[in-house]
């Protein structure tokens, strides 16, 4: 086995590349697309790998997926903020123009722009030599990443739940477009 396909295995643990991304661009160094060199104080950059972009947008998309089957089913199975103008909502697929209309959405929305400035910086910071591994934002306050074993696995785990995620919220989200009258559990 080459250092280039060891390398590639190590990366990506799940072993689930059916289209064949990692061995496309594999080389390319996106660093200077994130540190480029017209800054003045331009600092030495680390290579930001194809690989390594992927696995970030990977694990992000992931958690969000992750969330959002959480949050939807909640909702269809009763759960709702306290107050009036939430109460009304019938069921999630519903909840997207109630929260467009009350204004909520653009909060949402704020809060999304705020969190991909925090996941920039973070790209930033790998870019310029931080050592930080792709989704690591140094957040673990139950301490479950202490043990290298562990951690691993665990972010196998995270890698394979949020793959099964995005399908899960793209099939909740296709059943409740097609029947609307319908909510969970989707009978």
């Amino acid at each position: 086995m080459t250092h280039k396909h060891h390398t590639l295995s190590h990366i990506n643990r799940a072993g689930f590349d059916p289209l064949g991304f990692t061995g496309q661009w594999l080389d390319k160094d996106w660093s200077q697309q994130i540190v480029p060199d017209i800054w003045p104080d331009a600092t030495p950059r680390t290579p930001v790998t194809t690989v390594q972009w992927m696995r970030e947008s990977e694990l992000k998309h992931g958690r969000v997926a992750m969330l959002a089957v959480l949050g939807w089913v909640a909702v269809d199975s009763g759960a709702r903020f306290p107050g009036s103008p939430y109460g009304s909502i019938p069921d999630s697929f519903h909840a997207h123009d109630a929260a467009v209309a009350n204004g909520s959405m653009g909060f949402l929305l704020l809060c999304a722009f705020v969190l991909e400035l925090a996941g920039g910086a973070a790209i930033f910071d790998q870019a310029k030599g931080s050592g930080r591994q792709a989704g690591d934002f140094s957040f673990d306050p139950l301490g479950l990443g202490k043990d290298a074993k562990k951690r691993q696995r665990y972010a196998t785990s995270e890698i394979k739940n949020g793959r099964l995620a995005m399908l899960a919220i793209s099939g909740i989200l296709t059943q409740a477009a097609s029947f609307p009258d319908k909510a969970f559990p989707y009978l």
